[in-house]
């Protein structure tokens, strides 16, 4: 599940958090976001930010051998 939470501190400073989202994709959906916020000070990446997206296949490969008989 995607998640943004936003804490605001009665000195404006805004603290901002995203889970969920995999990969550098998190910066596309908090720009428009943090653009109307304003200047930001300090970034602090997670791991799910260096994490990459995993694609499962269900590709399956046989190979069968006959000996002579």
């Amino acid at each position: 599940m995607e998640t943004l939470e936003f804490i605001i501190y009665p000195d404006g400073r805004v603290q901002e958090k995203v889970t969920g989202i995999v990969g550098a994709s998190c910066a596309e959906v908090t720009a428009a976001i943090e653009a109307q916020l304003g200047q930001v000070l300090n970034q602090e990446l997670t791991s799910e930010y260096f994490a990459q997206a995993t694609h499962q296949s269900s590709i399956a490969t046989t190979q069968a051998t006959f000996g002579e008989w």
